[in-house]
């Protein structure tokens, strides 16, 4: 937005500010709206990742290695000193950044790689948690590397960008596909016990749907899960796009936007009311 309407700005991070202060883009009763709304999304960003490393720094390393018999009290203080620490080292990476936009494009990069691994593991039997850990260390290694040591890199070019991204997923994926090759598979009755309780769809849990006796059918489709993830993306990006229109006072394509955005709320509302979710709460 910021670049359409200033695309002469020297720094198009503190355009932002600029927009927030021209009343011919934001009224006065606005502006608290927006600057709310942008520290809520810091926030709720910032919470969510503190939490989650938190909880992988604890549960999956301190719990399981480290003291397996701890007292809770001595978790909750672990997690607490956890958090602060990884509060610490961010803010010491960021300190080295140099724009926010550095910033996303480490972590879409990083994120980019991890993603077929935490997808397919629902989907697949056979990835087990080696998968995910060297799927997130390739990713983390090569993003920086490329991003360090790519020829000519130019940072401001989205096809480089691209580029770097490809480069990212494919090395990636073949890393953690020989890693979960060569590592054994989580045990037969831990499965069994996982595809009961979730009973993913797909032909990739079929040899443990075998194993757990063949009664117990999936769920969901895989074509409705996919038909619900092409709709939930046409929800989401409908949405934001109608309220950008709004606030610019484009009716027609406003009109436009809300209109998927109620069509896809209706088809993944259907969907998941397919699902027998008495039977889940019953679980």
């Amino acid at each position: 937005m910021t670049i359409v309407l200033y695309p002469a700005a020297p720094d198009k991070e503190a355009a932002y500010i600029t927009a927030f202060m021209d009343p011919n883009v934001f009224p006065k009763w606005l502006r608290g709206f927006m600057i709310a709304g942008f520290a809520a999304a810091y926030m709720s960003t910032i919470s969510t990742q503190l939490n989650w490393g938190a909880s992988y720094i604890v549960n999956d390393f301190y719990r399981r290695f480290l003291k397996p018999d701890a007292s809770e009290r001595q978790y909750v203080f672990a997690s607490q000193v956890a958090t602060v620490l990884l509060m610490i080292v961010s803010l010491v990476v960021t300190f080295y950044l140099e724009s926010i936009q550095g910033a996303w494009k480490l972590l879409m990069l990083t994120g980019a790689g991890t993603g077929t691994v935490l997808l397919l593991r629902w989907y697949w039997w056979r990835i087990n948690a080696w998968s995910e850990v060297s799927a997130m260390i390739a990713a983390a290694a090569v993003s920086i590397a490329l991003q360090r040591g790519w020829p000519g890199w130019n940072a401001d070019d989205p096809r480089e960008f691209a580029y770097l991204m490809l480069v990212t997923v494919g090395v990636t994926t073949v890393a953690w596909l020989i890693v979960t090759l060569l590592t054994p598979p989580e045990s037969r009755e831990k499965l069994v016990d996982f595809y009961r309780r979730v009973r993913p769809a797909g032909p990739g849990w079929q040899p443990v749907a075998l194993a757990a006796g063949g009664a117990v059918a999936p769920r969901e489709s895989l074509s409705l899960q996919f038909v619900n993830w092409i709709a939930g993306c046409a929800l989401v990006y409908s949405s934001l796009f109608c309220i950008g229109n709004l606030i610019f006072r484009e009716w027609l394509a406003a009109g436009v936007c809300m209109a998927v955005a109620i069509v896809t709320s209706v088809i993944v509302s259907r969907n998941l009311s397919l699902t027998d979710w008495a039977e889940v709460d019953a679980e």
